[in-house]
């Protein structure tokens, strides 16, 4: 068993980590606000966020005050942004970070339509994982959603997350029960995901056309045969 009497982490903070397609950015309101409204849809941001438990926004300035609400709950939101165009396309939290046991989740995640089919989602979520583990030396990541949030579930495990189960009742999310799916990955995991990720991010798993060669469950899954045999 390992022995972790010696072992301690700082809680995460504010990071800027930049991929081939992606770079992941802390949100500064004054500078980024308008941008990732837009980014998100403006008011299409609503349908976008439907299992978000906050009410629907009636404007960017419901939604800049949600953003300084949770950042007083203690959520770091980052922004993503495109490499080649240098929007801003998308969004994700490390939040509820428990330094004590090296624990953090990853939450509050929104694609906007720029980031679909495109290999932005999967590197962005690869460098925030990356972080957690290589840099600041945690031991769990954690991911939750919504139970009815189906292509939630498929994203973490596409990703390399596994299913622990289903909280039941776990929140009133506007106005009506929530069951949340949690899913989570760990340092000794975290070797061979990351190792996937790495192959298929590369530029030849991608064809003239954009379109991946081998997807990462099936590179996951052959790396792991591999390392078996």
């Amino acid at each position: 068993m390992r022995d972790l009497s010696t072992y301690k982490v700082s809680a995460p903070g504010y990071v800027t980590l930049r991929g081939r397609y992606v770079t992941v950015e802390p949100f500064v309101r004054d500078e980024h606000l308008q941008a990732l409204w837009d980014g998100l849809g403006g008011m299409a941001i609503n349908p976008l966020l439907l299992y978000f438990s906050q009410d629907d926004f009636g404007g960017i300035e419901d939604f800049g005050a949600w953003l300084d609400n949770v950042k007083k709950g203690g959520w770091l939101t980052h922004i993503f942004r495109d490499n080649a165009t240098g929007k801003i396309v998308g969004m994700a939290n490390y939040m509820r970070a428990d330094a004590a046991n090296g624990v953090v989740e990853v939450g509050g995640v929104a694609h906007g339509a720029d980031m679909k089919r495109s290999p932005m989602s999967t590197e962005a979520h690869y460098l925030m994982a990356k972080h957690v583990f290589e840099d600041l030396g945690y031991r769990r990541y954690e991911w939750k959603c919504d139970n009815n949030n189906e292509p939630s579930k498929i994203t973490a495990a596409r990703y390399g997350f596994t299913f622990e189960g289903v909280f039941r009742q776990h929140m009133i999310s506007k106005r009506r029960n929530r069951d949340t799916a949690w899913f989570s990955m760990i340092d000794s995991e975290w070797p061979g995901i990351n190792d996937a990720f790495e192959v298929w991010l590369a530029p030849d798993n991608f064809g003239s056309d954009g379109q991946q060669k081998r997807r990462l469950e099936e590179i996951r899954a052959d790396l792991e045969k591999e390392r078996l045999a």
